[in-house]
């Protein structure tokens, strides 16, 4: 009998008593650089609480996320799909401007999303800090967050619901009279509370260690989103960290501060024999860095660009209590990893059946986050640049490859008429100072292939170059998106249907 219960227990893992399923926190950084984190070479500030989690767990160093810019990296990490499925390929901002951008006003609430399957299977779910999938500027009637599988939210002035919003102070300024920022957030949902900028961190962690001990009197596993609007712009950290003033100065000292307000989460968790036994933190940021304010050596390219300083972001996973020992205080320098792939892995860990009727472009590689073997993704990682960021602008004068692919070794990039063509040998440059396209041709061919294919089978927004003469490609068919103006890219109602986006093979 005994025998019978293993093997039901390893091919049915979702099956697996609630007690042993582990609990989960994501940090997902906003505008955070590569090389930021002292643990990652960053030499401004010493992040003292974030690399304490590395020594004790495990940092990635070829890990990617699925957009240079937030809600579209939000929404890979979300839903384990590339973004582009659900028409959010920029930041969301006011109807008018996704409207001429092509783009959705916010995530079809039909998207998988792995808080919901979490919830289903007796977890609690909260998510705590930025949110950036619908609700802001003048979008309204975007739906709440506990629409996608949360118990409890409290987030910024991009999501609907429950909000802290920024106080801001400078130095010299009278404390009695501070600024305000994003007032018109206050439409957004009701429970707005009015705090300091450069605390606002420490309000979202408080409010997820609150979260997490009502988890626990329920003895329920929990699943946590502390996604701080830290470290973007504007800049206000405390008064005793803005250093000369410049931008970069300020920068960091708001990255010292964030640190410091996360200590206590980490604190908790550590400090607590049950919890730092059966938790993984998973630390990442959500795109590059600002240029001029954070730093992302020695990749090419920032925030919004698809060179890797725009896409490549430093990677923490830490969990003792589950990890292989000996992986431990070391880094991953080889596995070949992106936001879908831990979407898709914490399903694998957390026990937890797939959504039905989807596919999801994330690999399971729950064994490389553990440590237990350095196997990489196999498909290839695609990328398409968000539709308004076409280069020259946004503190870099050169042109933003419309799309990218890597694959193994190898990163091409190319504009969607074929211009262009770039070819880096990532091992060997990771700085993509040298393109070798011209002397492997066949590699070119193949991975333009596999980055058309990929780019043909999704929907197109209004970066896409109109068509010369005759009739657009597919994905232009008409079926107006609700309330899209006349002359902006239209979708095939086929396009909607995600079994029309099978998962692409290396």
């Amino acid at each position: 009998m005994t025998r019978i219960l293993f093997f039901i227990a390893a091919c049915f893992p979702f099956l697996a008593p609630a007690a042993e399923r582990p609990n989960i926190i994501t940090v997902f950084i906003d505008d955070m650089g590569w090389t930021d984190l002292s643990c990652f070479k960053g030499d401004h500030v010493k992040t003292e609480n974030i690399d304490r989690l590395a020594t004790e767990g495990i940092k990635f160093t070829n890990f990617y996320v699925n957009s240079p810019i937030c809600s579209p990296s939000r929404v890979a990490f979300t839903t384990g799909q590339y973004p582009q499925r659900w028409r959010i390929t920029s930041y969301l901002n006011n109807r008018r401007s996704n409207n001429n951008r092509g783009m959705a006003q916010w995530l079809d609430p039909k998207a998988p999303v792995l808080a919901r399957e979490l919830q289903k299977n007796g977890y609690a779910t909260g998510h705590f800090g930025k949110w950036h999938m619908g609700g802001q500027r003048d979008v309204d009637d975007a739906p709440p967050i506990s629409r996608y599988g949360f118990d409890r939210s409290l987030t910024n002035f991009e999501g609907m619901g429950p909000k802290l919003l920024p106080l801001t102070l400078k130095p010299g300024q009278d404390p009695e009279k501070p600024g305000r920022i994003w007032q018109n957030a206050t439409r957004l949902g009701e429970g707005v509370i009015w705090m300091q900028r450069s605390h606002i961190t420490k309000g979202f962690v408080d409010a997820a260690l609150k979260f997490i001990d009502e988890a626990q009197t329920d003895k329920k596993p929990f699943f946590v989103n502390l996604w701080p609007d830290d470290v973007h712009s504007p800049f206000f950290p405390p008064l005793d960290k803005w250093g000369d003033g410049t931008k970069r100065s300020i920068y960091y000292g708001v990255l010292d501060a964030m640190d410091e307000q996360l200590g206590p989460l980490f604190d908790r968790i550590r400090n607590d024999a049950k919890l730092a036994a059966n938790t993984l933190i998973i630390v990442a940021s959500d795109n590059g860095h600002e240029t001029g304010a954070g730093k992302s050596d020695p990749l090419r390219g920032a925030k919004t660009w698809l060179y890797e300083g725009g896409i490549r972001s430093p990677l923490i996973v830490w969990g003792p209590g589950l990890m292989e020992k000996a992986a431990v205080g070391k880094a991953n320098t080889s596995s070949i990893l992106c936001a879908l792939d831990v979407n898709r892995s914490l399903y694998t860990l957390c026990a937890t059946a797939l959504p039905g009727g989807t596919r999801l472009d994330g690999e399971d590689l729950s064994s490389t986050l553990l440590g237990r073997e350095r196997r990489s993704r196999n498909a290839p990682l695609f990328w398409r640049r968000p539709p308004d960021r076409p280069g020259f602008g946004h503190g870099l004068q050169e042109d933003n490859p419309d799309l990218a692919v890597r694959n193994g070794r190898w990163k091409f990039l190319v504009n969607y008429d074929g211009s262009d063509p770039q070819l880096y040998h990532l091992g060997k440059d990771p700085g993509e100072k040298h393109n070798v396209a011209g002397n492997f041709p066949e590699v070119v061919k193949d991975l333009h292939a596999k980055l058309k294919k990929w780019n043909s089978l999704l929907p197109q927004d209004a970066g896409f170059p109109k068509p010369r003469k005759g009739p657009g490609p597919t994905s232009k068919l008409s079926n107006p998106v609700p309330g899209q103006p006349p002359g902006i890219p239209r979708l095939a109602s086929s396009l909607q249907n995600l079994k029309a986006f099978p998962l692409l093979g290396p």
